[in-house]
């Protein structure tokens, strides 16, 4: 039941029994699709997503404690999804010296 279906991965199969819609939720679900089939081209948060799940598979034995670890990984890249995709930390400031 909960499984790919086509190209989309099992958090889309989600996201579509359940019939939740947000664009946050649609950024994450890409990111969480692209990281999921080795489709890392697909949105350059992707890269990032799978090197942090990977080392939480390589950090916790037990899946339920991996589980634990990974909701606070797609807590985090929801936010950003929902409240900061337009923020940037560009180093030095612009019109500072360096």
């Amino acid at each position: 039941f909960w499984s790919h279906r086509g190209e989309r991965c099992t958090f889309d199969t989600m996201i579509e029994e359940f019939g939740l819609e947000s664009g946050a939720l649609d950024r994450l679900a890409l990111i969480v699709r692209a990281a999921d089939t080795a489709s890392l081209d697909l949105v350059p948060q992707a890269a990032g997503f799978l090197a942090a799940s990977l080392g939480l598979s390589r950090m916790f034995r037990d899946d339920l404690e991996q589980l634990e670890a990974g909701m606070l990984l797609y807590d985090a890249f929801f936010r950003w999804c929902r409240d900061a995709t337009e923020e940037t930390h560009n180093w030095p400031a612009a019109g500072k010296p360096s």
